[in-house]
Parts: structure tokens; sequence; C-alpha cells
């Protein structure tokens, strides 16, 4: 998870950069391995990041190195993510005793017979887990086939984690109301993610800066519930970012104070920072704060060498 400096621009950029995200909602034996108590959830469409330059150099740019391992680990297998994946899904849920855990759930036409024989001619042998069974892959990391074109993958302690909640023993993403009402509103865009209520608190709080440390952000914070995106690169660069509050007087009082944050920040902002902040909208509407900013490739691209785009990438 990244921290972010100082400005709505700021939100917009390290919501994203959090790790890039997938274009359709969750196939059900994805959906059934991820937890309740869940952090974030990131979906990328690697179909829809193909067809956009400026999605591709975004990519290649600000590449989260968990992205990069999971990309590497199914190299390893015999998987080209830019060929054979059609979506890849991050889950990062917290556990009680063993702190933040990860996995990736990659979807596509790869077929799980010809995986497994390349599986079979390395001499690569599976443990059982229940009915399970789980494959070591490159770099540490284990693989899981949930269907024919359904992999679960990532360190072992995590895929066991989200095999156990596909099995009943673990409380599952459908029993969190809050996270799976933010994920249904979102899941059909080409790019989203869910964040839950500390994470967006958190992020909130970096990316306000100055303007968080007034009495109404400490007031507000804990009526902040999470927040979630979506991106699409069709016509230009399009993100829209919704963070859900208690109740409408907390979310007017935060689209106040995001609102502050940005003229404070635009007296110090570059040419292409500042166009970044005049093409941002920030309003209220009952108790949820929607962001919305919308540019141009060439406009964007620009922005993506600014020292602020530097700062809240890495």
């Amino acid at each position: 998870m990244k921290t972010v400096k100082a400005c709505l621009t700021s939100v917009v950029l390290t919501v994203l950069f959090v790790g890039i995200a997938n274009a359709m909602p969750l196939n059900s034996s994805a959906r059934a391995v991820v937890p309740a108590d869940l952090q974030q959830l990131i979906s990328v469409d690697y179909r829809a990041l193909k067809d956009s330059a400026t999605a591709m150099q975004l990519k290649q740019q600000v590449l989260p190195d968990n992205l990069k391992e999971f990309e590497t680990a199914l190299k390893g297998i015999g998987i080209d993510p830019d060929k054979d994946v059609d979506t890849l899904t991050f889950a990062s849920f917290r556990t009680a005793k063993q702190g933040t855990k990860a996995v990736g759930v990659a979807a596509g036409p790869f077929a799980m017979k010809a995986v497994l024989k390349k599986m079979t001619v390395r001499k690569i042998k599976p443990a059982k887990y229940r009915t399970s069974s789980i494959y070591p892959m490159d770099g540490g990391m284990v693989m899981s086939f949930l269907d024919d074109s359904t992999l679960l993958f990532g360190e072992i302690s995590a895929v066991k984690l989200a095999l156990d909640t596909r099995d009943g023993e673990v409380l599952s993403l459908d029993t969190n109301s809050t996270m799976a009402d933010m994920m249904s509103s979102v899941d059909s865009a080409p790019v989203w993610s869910i964040l839950d209520q500390q994470g967006t608190q958190n992020v909130m709080r970096s990316a306000l800066g100055e303007a968080a440390k007034v009495a109404d952000y400490d007031t507000i914070k804990k009526r902040l519930l999470g927040s979630r995106y979506t991106m699409n690169f069709s016509s230009g660069v399009d993100f829209d970012l919704t963070v859900v509050a208690s109740d409408a007087l907390s979310a007017a009082t935060l689209s106040s104070l995001v609102k502050a944050g940005l003229l404070y920040k635009k007296m110090s902002a570059t040419a292409s920072e500042k166009m970044a902040m005049d093409n941002t909208s920030v309003d209220s509407d009952g108790s949820n704060v929607q962001f919305h900013f919308k540019s141009s490739d060439k406009q964007f691209q620009s922005l993506m060498h600014s020292e602020l785009f530097a700062a809240v990438s890495h």
C-alpha cells in the first residue's frame, strides 16, 4: 500500500497506484475465495489495458512490486499475462494473527490441463489441502486451480486462507455488506477497486495534507465507511472516486476540506498539476463524496512526468 501527499490529485492518483485493476464482475469461483475482512480488492482488465497506449505506459511506469511478482510467477508456469489472462484480481485482507495477506486470481483462456501437463513434465508435484491441489511456483508462491479457467495464487498461508473461505471455514465477502455493496456499484467498469474503512481514512488523511490537521477531519474520520473507484481509458482518461460516509453532513464537510486542500496545493503546483486540478471536480451527494477527473491522453501523459506523479506513484 502507498501513502499520498497533499491534495485531491493525490487521491485520484494514489487510489489508482495502489494497484491497477479488472473490467468485469468477479466470477463465482473468484468471489468465493475473498474473505469478509477485506482491506482492498483491485481488478485489472488486461484486454482494456492493451487497447490503450496511455494505460500500457501507466502500467509500465507504476507497476506495483506485487503485480510484478505475480506476473513473473505466472510466466514461470507457462502463462503469459499479456496473452493468456483476461482479468487479474488482487485481494488484500486482514487476519487476526498473521497481519495483512494478499492473493491473486487470474482468469482467462489458459487451459488447466495444458498448465498441469507442463507441471508434470517439470516433475512438480502438488500438495493436497482438503480437496484442493496446491502447486509451487517461482518466487516462493503457490497456485491452485479454482476451475478450468480460474487460478488462485500467492504466498501459501494466504492461499490456504482463501481456500478456507471458499470451503466455509472463514466468513466470505458476501457477509460484509459494506464492501459487497460497494463492489456491486463498480465491478462492471473497465478498471475498479474498493477500499475498506481504515484504508479510506488513511488515504484521505494523507491526501488532505495540512487540511487534515484541522479539527473537522478528526471529527468526520470515523464516519468514513469506505471508498470505491472506476477508471476508463476508452476516450482519454476518466477517473471516478466515491468516498462513502455515514451521513450527509460528514460528506459535505469532507467535500469542503478537499476543496480547501486543492486551493492550497494549487499555489505551488506545476502547469501539468494545475491542469489535473482544473480537470477535477468534488461534490457531495447525500452521504457520498464524489470525485471526478477527466483528461485527454496527451494531458495525462504530461502529468505522468510531473514531480507530483513521481511522489505519489513510488
